[in-house]
């Protein structure tokens, strides 16, 4: 709110971002680490159980900690019913609020695609647009664009939405890939908020059908690329190709069910507790 006012407050505040509970703060809580954009990532040991926990009940701190699936289902209703039924109608001029609410039933199993929402929905391009942006305000999801580059040709205008409460995702590809979107946002939001940097979170995909579901940048250039998948280890052909069009620096596949950490032509393939403990 105070971002919104008319006085700046420049100089005599900070504005840092609050996430959801991560895999490394759940496991090591006040640990830090100094991350250097363009460097390598310090890949540790992660427990596989605390991020089975997150991907079950998330990474909100009631039903984290209480890890039970009764707790679960009460604190994400009252949750949806403040969003939908205070936040949207106090803070946003919103006409249609059944409409708002029938597209946020909708996202959790589109994570990761906005194709066909607004067909689905009947609305124009500017009404999904603009509900999308309401959501995104009030942190009900968040949306990553494509990179672009003179190397790739990307389509510009097709956003992917992920849900800042993943375990609202049914899907279980779906959920992952959505937990190590929001990791992953977090670990950018710090090097922000913190250290100033200029980073910034986007997903690799052109017009030939090559897709890879994240690419962090550090001043414009590709630092590192992320693909998820939850029991395949053999290396996507979408991150070589991405790697030697954008020579990529640091290129993974994180793996969900994977025990085993190695490299083939370049491109780390690591569990995901490992990988996960090693952001923040």
């Amino acid at each position: 709110m105070y971002r919104r006012g008319g006085d700046s407050l420049q100089g005599r505040y900070h504005h840092y971002r609050l996430h959801p509970f991560s895999v490394a703060e759940a496991e090591h809580p006040g640990r830090r680490r100094a991350f250097q954009p363009g460097g390598a990532l310090a890949i540790d040991r992660g427990a596989r159980g605390t991020l089975d926990t997150l991907l079950a009940y998330s990474g909100f701190p009631e039903p984290f900690f209480a890890a039970t699936a009764r707790m679960h289902r009460r604190w994400q209703k009252d949750r949806l019913d403040r969003v939908f039924r205070e936040d949207v109608r106090d803070l946003e001029a919103v006409r249609d609020l059944a409409a708002i609410e029938h597209l946020a039933d909708l996202l959790p199993g589109r994570v990761g695609s906005l194709n066909a929402l607004r067909e689905d929905l009947e609305v124009s391009h500017r009404a999904l647009t603009h509900w999308m942006d309401v959501l995104d305000r009030l942190y009900h999801v968040f949306r990553l664009r494509p990179f672009e580059g003179r190397r790739v040709r990307s389509l510009r205008r097709m956003p992917k939405a992920y849900l800042w409460d993943w375990s609202l995702v049914p899907d279980a590809a779906a959920r992952f890939e959505n937990l190590m979107a929001s990791h992953l946002l977090k670990l950018v939001h710090d090097l922000q908020d913190v250290d100033g940097q200029t980073v910034e979170l986007c997903y690799l995909r052109d017009r030939a059908g090559h897709e890879v579901d994240f690419l962090i940048t550090a001043s414009g250039r590709p630092w590192l690329a992320v693909e998820a998948k939850l029991s395949e280890t053999r290396i996507d052909p979408s991150i070589r190709y991405f790697q030697q069009r954008l020579k990529i620096p640091f290129v993974y596949q994180v793996v969900l069910e994977a025990r085993r950490d190695f490299v083939e032509d370049g491109v780390r393939c690591v569990p995901a507790a490992d990988f996960l403990a090693a952001l923040c």
